[in-house]
């Protein structure tokens, strides 16, 4: 037993050790799915685990992924570049005017698809934007370095914006109406605040005035990709059709979020939902532009759902050697002092776990430990969504706090984009200590006036 442990141990370690450090641009996948058959080599996880595993993450999975395709088509259709247009020209030359709409795009493209496939869209967006405007990198750090913090805390309103928060209700039997009921208003204030305050943070570095675009960045992309189809105009052949296309996807988009929710209140399978509005979106644009789905397939990022499972079977791993066990040993003392001190113990927790191991593992362990502790409903919740709190708000302290900032390092590698950690740290530093203690405060003062 005693080797079993320290095995368990030592592959989780190793796990995050190489996810942080992704040699070669390893994805983080891959070091996960190895821990993960070295933990189910040992038997440290059995066969019914398993299957626990795949029941609790299977819904959650199936939905995020699903609304990831969404996120691909909308890239297929030239959203990316119309949107990159649109921000260029709502700025009207302020380069503090596009700080605050760069804020509004995150902030909605997070509660339209997820925090991961936020990221996917707002990044390429931004530096597609930011490269066409000619602006140098020290002034293009502050914009793409804040739209990411956004971006990522902005699945806190939602409970559908990320597939971890998604798993963990389940864990705990709450439903989508019942997290946004109590935790829209108190994390969306905690997101203008820290949209505020990393305004003050970055102010200096951001320019006063932009440049003019360097090309019409729109205009070329819908010329050179959309061409008339069997002699008929595209859909697409003037900018206030493009306009008034755009928002007709991103309105059916909207509906499918909104009819997730009904879903969840009519206990109705939310993947189900949003595996239908997915597969009708994809059959659209096969007949409007008579493309084949296979190059959607083939652009999702389908390691995201072997990443999940994985870190899933290696949670399960340190559960049954007993690390929950301690856990809830060392939590209930804490928990029993009241609502607001065991909100802030749990929030600072799961952050600081989430800055050293990801936010992932750190909602998990939590999650689960909260269920074992015998509390009441009201408690449960509370201190449920303080965890969440610390995981989408406290994790982003470090840039390795959470997939989808690893995900955005990732990208910003891509395209030849040098960020340092100290650049990363002179910004989270002073914003999410304080962000996540005001967001853990305003979810607490909002539970006591809507069930206490």
């Amino acid at each position: 037993m005693t080797l079993q442990i320290g095995i368990t141990v030592f592959t989780f370690l190793a796990t995050m050790l190489v996810i942080f450090w992704r040699p070669r641009g390893l994805n983080e996948a891959v070091p996960a799915a190895v821990g993960a058959a070295v933990i189910l080599f040992t038997g440290t996880v059995s066969g019914t685990d398993v299957a626990d595993i795949i029941d609790k993450i299977g819904g959650a999975a199936i939905t995020i992924m699903a609304t990831i395709v969404m996120a691909v088509i909308l890239e297929s259709f030239g959203f990316f570049h119309w949107a990159a247009a649109k921000l260029a020209s709502l700025a009207r030359g302020s380069g503090y005017r596009l700080y605050w709409y760069i804020q509004l795009l995150c902030f909605l493209m997070t509660l339209l698809f997820n925090n991961d496939g936020s990221i996917l869209i707002t990044t390429p967006i931004l530096i597609l934007l930011l490269k066409n405007l000619s602006l140098p990198t020290q002034q293009q750090i502050p914009y793409l370095l804040s739209g990411a913090l956004i971006a990522t805390a902005s699945s806190a309103p939602i409970g559908v914006s990320n597939i971890v928060n998604l798993i963990a209700l389940e864990i705990i039997d709450m439903s989508l109406y019942m997290h946004t009921a109590m935790m829209f208003v108190p994390a969306t204030l905690g997101l203008l605040f820290m949209s505020w305050l990393m305004f003050i943070a970055v102010k200096k570095k951001l320019p006063t005035s932009l440049p003019a675009s360097a090309t019409d960045i729109e205009e070329t992309f819908f010329t050179k990709h959309f061409k008339p189809i069997h002699g008929r105009k595209i859909f697409t052949d003037t900018k206030q059709k493009r306009t008034r296309f755009m928002l007709m996807l991103l309105l059916f988009v909207f509906l499918i979020r909104c009819l997730l929710f009904v879903a969840s209140y009519l206990s109705i399978p939310i993947s189900a939902v949003a595996v239908i509005g997915s597969l009708w979106l994809l059959a659209w644009r096969w007949y409007y532009l008579r493309t084949n789905p296979i190059d959607i397939i083939k652009k999702t990022p389908w390691h995201i759902l072997v990443f999940a499972f994985s870190m899933y079977v290696i949670i399960y791993g340190l559960n049954n050697i007993g690390l929950t066990d301690m856990l809830v040993k060392f939590g209930e003392p804490i928990v029993n002092q009241g609502l607001m001190y065991a909100s802030f113990a749990m929030g600072g927790l799961v952050s600081i776990l989430s800055n050293f191991f990801n936010n992932h593992p750190a909602l998990m362990i939590g999650t689960i430990t909260l269920t074992e502790m015998g509390l009441d409903p009201v408690t449960l919740k509370t201190i449920y969504l303080a965890s969440i709190i610390g995981s989408d708000f406290g994790a982003l302290l470090l840039p390795i706090g959470t997939l989808a900032s690893l995900i955005w390092l990732y990208i910003l590698k891509q395209h030849d984009i040098k960020l340092k950690w100290m650049d990363y740290l002179k910004v989270s530093v002073i914003v999410i200590p304080i962000s996540t203690i005001v967001a853990l405060l305003l979810l607490y003062f909002w539970v006591k006036i809507i069930l206490i």
